[in-house]
């Protein structure tokens, strides 16, 4: 899997132009024969590059700061990009967890990273482990608002299960809507990040200390009735549609949610093909509305069960599509999946009415990244 690094650059929406199937499936709940048509499905290689620590926008605040308050990676971060009309943040990603740090009693230190999807937004503070709770967390995040002169988000996104119930709490309490999601990629590589500069560097740094709250992977469960589609196909699109196409996602189509990939510091090639699933279905308006409220976060096709699995939110996973196991499909999906880790984990999930039709309802930039180190 490819590292990423951040890029400055602020978000821009996307969406997506008209493709054709390398492979047309039926229904999603039977079985199918799939024509195969490998030397369309290798794409070229993707290469990314990881921007230096100093490039994140955080560096804007450290200037201000004393060299050695720069490099104390004990000390807390309260920062918001000066450009930036603090009116326009309205969602928050936030992470509130133990690291692989011990305090002066030899107990684990907690810690709440938030950010916004830009990172124009930043902020993390340490707390002792006997103040996990959704009053410690309240606080915090009023805090922030008051600090910064932010208004309170409307949404704040989270993606540790176990935290849950502190997190919904306190975000109720503060009329925010808590969504668990894993569609917190500002948050997940920043965390990547902090982990080789910060918490490596902290004097209470436990090595080969494993997350305290695993993220979890469960088996996957039936798709429900209304997630049904008709028809589905593996597909390609080069890299210069997706990002022309893309760009235009929120005066085009009602649904789907984009990836801004020069924040994420991903770099490819315009003629690379960038895999992805193509669903049609009769009701695809109404398809693509259910799936619009479901944190969409990846398609991964299991080749040991001969299906695809849809993951949403936090931790739902459903068997969205099977087929018959032939050598035939088994070398289709495979190479899908090839196709995916070659790109560094990016595919793209779209809804039609038809698959030879030139148009979507609904579609969604998907990015597969390992979870954080932390």
């Amino acid at each position: 899997m490819a590292t990423l690094g951040f890029n400055p650059a602020k978000i821009r929406t996307q969406t997506f132009q008209s493709h054709r199937p390398i492979s047309n499936f039926t229904s999603p709940s039977k079985t199918s024969k799939i024509p195969l048509n490998l030397s369309q499905l290798p794409p070229k290689s993707c290469s990314f590059r990881c921007n230096s620590s100093s490039e994140i926008t955080v560096s804007a605040h450290i200037e201000a700061e004393t060299v050695d308050e720069e490099d104390d990676p004990t000390a807390n971060l309260s920062f918001l990009d000066p450009e930036t009309d603090p009116e326009s943040i309205s969602e928050w990603e936030l992470d509130f967890c133990s690291r692989p740090i011990l305090d002066v009693r030899g107990k684990k230190v907690w810690e709440l990273v938030v950010c916004d999807q830009t990172l124009s937004l930043q902020f993390t503070k340490y707390f002792p482990n006997n103040a996990i709770n959704s009053i410690t967390l309240k606080e915090a995040i009023v805090s922030i608002s008051d600090e910064l002169g932010v208004p309170l988000p409307d949404k704040i996104r989270f993606f540790r299960s176990q935290m849950q119930t502190i997190i919904t709490k306190a975000c109720k309490e503060l009329g925010i809507q808590p969504v668990a999601s894993k569609r917190c990629l500002s948050l997940h590589l920043w965390l990547e990040e902090r982990y080789e500069t910060v918490y490596m560097r902290h004097p209470g740094f436990q090595k080969g200390s494993k997350p305290l709250l695993a993220l979890d992977n469960p088996f996957p469960m039936e798709l429900p009735a209304n997630l049904f589609g008709d028809k589905w196909a593996f597909v390609q699109l080069p890299f210069s549609v997706i990002q022309q196409e893309v760009s235009s996602l929120e005066t085009k189509y009602v649904f789907g949610a984009s990836i801004d990939l020069d924040l994420l510091g991903i770099e490819i090639d315009e003629k690379t093909l960038i895999p992805g699933l193509a669903v049609a279905s009769s009701r695809a308006k109404a398809l693509a509305a259910w799936m619009n409220g479901l944190e969409v976060w990846s398609v991964e096709a299991d080749v040991a069960r001969a299906c695809l699995i849809l993951s949403v939110g936090i931790s739902t996973r459903y068997v969205y599509a099977t087929y018959q196991k032939t050598p035939v499909t088994t070398n289709e999906a495979e190479a899908w999946e090839a196709a995916k880790k070659a790109c560094g984990g990016l595919h793209f999930l779209a809804i039609q009415n038809d698959l030879d039709s030139d148009d979507c309802v609904g579609f969604w930039l998907l990015l597969d990244l390992p979870p954080p180190p932390v």
